[in-house]
């Protein structure tokens, strides 16, 4: 019969994160809850490797990981933990193998669960607009990396979030603007993300109409950061956006201690670095906690 627990001693126990996104997100259905599990192992044996210093010559971290220690971790036989491993290299895209040879285990490179997301949205936005009548028609190309930190926070004095002036509330609403509502509104999951920061209404509010404005714009250019972007440039990266990087956007608004003299501009810059500075964000977050639960 286990003990009840009184008195918890975190220093007994011994947890692994398993990313919600993991579970919650579209892009992850196609893997097994196990093959999550794992990859949340992974994941944390990453902050050994960071504090060991195992990285290659490209500066990425690696971890090794041999299958007899998965099979340990997993409970499991060689060849469903040869199969999991499958799963996330071959279906989700969240782990690389690389063979040393010589009997040696394979060097494993766990990769951002972000960037599936991001690839995820892009597909989910295509399906869309094939489903959709009217003036949507935007087609991938290269994204410009130019200024990819840059929320041009030296220029800014913050110390508010307040949104309900942004433009596009009193303009004039068309066709266009309407079909980028209603897709941004369902992507971004406008709905669920306010019902978790309900105090953050009107600043979703206003994210969700000043990504529409952008997006349906005449423009033949948008200014970022100070310089003037090419607004099919600027539509491209903004249709990258999910739900996660909006979460992202509302934390990079809490977290400024200044006050911003164009909350407008900042933001867009902001909405528009994201899907290149988030992973960089959260990674950073990650190993932050890692290097904690290792000292």
């Amino acid at each position: 019969m286990n003990d009840y627990l009184y008195d918890v001693d975190e220093a007994q126990y011994s947890f692994v994160r398993v990313p919600k996104l993991l579970l919650q997100h579209e892009a992850y259905q196609r893997i097994s809850s196990e093959a999550k599990l794992l990859y949340s192992l992974l994941l944390d044996r990453v902050g050994l490797s960071h504090k060991n210093g195992w990285r290659d010559k490209q500066n990425r971290i690696y971890i090794i990981y041999p299958i007899a220690e998965v099979m340990e971790e997993m409970n499991c036989g060689k060849n469903k933990a040869v199969q999991l491993l499958d799963e996330l290299e071959q279906k989700a895209g969240l782990i690389k193998r690389k063979r040393q040879g010589l009997g040696k285990p394979n060097l494993i490179y766990v990769k951002s669960f972000f960037r599936t997301v991001d690839n995820f949205g892009e597909r989910h936005f295509l399906k869309f607009e094939n489903q959709t009548s009217g003036g949507l028609n935007i087609k991938p190309q290269e994204v410009s990396e130019s200024n990819p930190t840059n929320t041009d926070n030296k220029k800014t004095d913050i110390n508010q979030t307040d949104l309900s002036f942004l433009p596009g509330r009193e303009s004039k609403r068309n066709d266009a603007y309407a079909q980028y509502e209603a897709y941004f509104r369902e992507e971004l999951e406008i709905p669920i993300l306010i019902q978790g920061n309900r105090s953050e209404k009107e600043t979703l509010e206003g994210i969700l109409d000043l990504l529409a404005e952008t997006c349906s714009s005449k423009r033949k250019t948008i200014r970022i950061a100070g310089d003037d972007k090419p607004i099919e440039i600027v539509k491209n990266r903004l249709m990258k956006l999910n739900s996660l990087h909006i979460q992202y956007v509302l934390d990079c608004l809490k977290e400024n201690t200044t006050y911003v003299r164009d909350m407008k501009q900042y933001l867009l810059t902001t909405l528009f670095n994201a899907p290149v500075t988030i992973d960089s964000y959260y990674q950073a977050r990650v190993n932050y906690d890692m290097h904690n639960v290792h000292i």
